[in-house]
């Protein structure tokens, strides 16, 4: 892809190189088998969860046991080239590394550290995050999961939906509310009382497991318990490490329509030339290549002050709003050009589009957003 405004100057050697490696293993790997796996509705590639933690996928910017340690960039530049593979193979990622290694890396105790981040950056061992309920999706607050200490022990009761991984993770961090306010715990997936199962039937991201959690009566002791954070501040903080990667995945499935589009347009013959050289045609790529570059700049920009300790989760609202929107307009507009072949999965264009109404939609909505946006810089909470 054209890089319009030289934006490669603006990145390290590592930086690029960690994005070189992961666009080599994403066009080599795994689009030969995108197709089959989005035919099942559920079906992930499992057998490549070893090479993306070989290449440093899997809690990617996350420093100590074992983890590869770079930078919020670089981490950003591989949520994009997985992207552009699938927002399903991105999401796996982001999940495993933002949603549930964070939480363990940032306010877990030295044993629960020792014991899952090293396995967790091998893909030795997945997790799953469970916030969202049937009930309660952007008014996470208002969660009914609870979890009550009875002596020495807690007991978890339950449900969780919408959740990747669940049904293949072998540890869940579940937030319940407690009598002093929400409280994150790690459920294992043999524990009794806790049993996943799949959704099916998705329009939207197929080539990845969502799933639902049950929690009925589940024991916990105390090192179960993420001791370093109460309130909803705890899930809230790992929803602004993963929509940060949104930010930049969502750029990534923008460009794979945009290369499609371009390449189809320019051989595609209809009176006498090809559709590239009609007009309506170049405003659409116009549009496309232009948004892009733009997503690419805020990217970058809030990569760079989360890599000097300065981000603030309203900066990533914006960045994830603003490059979601982007993108589905460009998933939309590059299958308009594709024509009837846009509908059929020879092509990439549908997948892409179908996959970001998800995106717009999980890690909060584009209207919630806009809110968290709108109350910060007029001082008053939306009514």
């Amino acid at each position: 892809m054209e890089d319009f405004l030289r934006f490669d100057e603006l990145l390290s050697d590592e930086e690029k190189m960690a994005r070189e490696s992961v666009r080599e293993f994403v066009d080599k790997e795994f689009m030969p088998r995108v197709q089959e796996h989005v035919r099942q509705d559920g079906s992930f590639p499992m057998e490549l969860v070893p090479q993306m933690a070989e290449l440093g996928l899997l809690g990617t910017n996350l420093k100590g046991y074992d983890c590869p340690g770079l930078n919020n960039v670089a981490y950003g530049l591989v949520m994009q080239e997985l992207e552009r593979g699938d927002s399903g193979l991105r999401s796996f990622a982001s999940v495993q590394g933002s949603l549930c290694m964070y939480p363990i890396h940032t306010y877990g105790t030295d044993a629960q550290k020792e014991r899952w981040l090293p396995a967790m950056t091998r893909g030795d061992a997945i997790g799953c995050f469970g916030l969202t309920e049937p009930d309660f999706g952007s008014f996470a607050q208002g969660m009914r999961t609870r979890a009550e200490k009875r002596g020495d022990e807690w007991v978890l009761n339950g449900t969780k939906r919408w959740i990747t991984n669940g049904t293949i993770a072998d540890v869940a961090i579940v937030w319940a509310q407690t009598d002093d306010g929400v409280r994150g715990f790690l459920v294992e997936k043999d524990t009794p009382g806790f049993e996943s199962r799949d959704i099916k039937g998705k329009f939207s991201l197929r080539g990845s497991i969502t799933s639902e959690l049950f929690l009925s009566d589940v024991v916990l002791s105390d090192e179960n318990l993420l001791p370093g954070v109460s309130g909803m501040k705890g899930p809230l903080s790992c929803l602004t490490q993963a929509r940060y990667g949104i930010a930049w995945g969502a750029l990534g499935a923008a460009m794979a329509c945009y290369e499609e589009a371009l390449t189809y347009t320019k051989e595609r013959e209809v009176q006498g030339g090809p559709i590239a050289s009609k007009q309506l045609t170049q405003e659409k790529l116009v549009f496309m290549l232009t948004e892009i570059t733009k997503g690419q700049l805020l990217a970058l920009q809030l990569g760079r002050i989360k890599d000097q300790g300065n981000l603030k989760p309203v900066m990533v609202s914006m960045a994830k709003r603003n490059n979601v929107d982007v993108a589905l307009q460009i998933a939309r507009q590059a299958r308009d050009l594709l024509g009837a072949n846009g509908i059929v999965d020879d092509y990439q264009a549908m997948r892409h589009m179908v996959n970001l109404e998800t995106v717009r939609t999980y890690e909060g909505t584009h209207d919630i957003h806009t809110l968290i946006i709108g109350e910060h810089i007029t001082g008053h909470r939306a009514l």
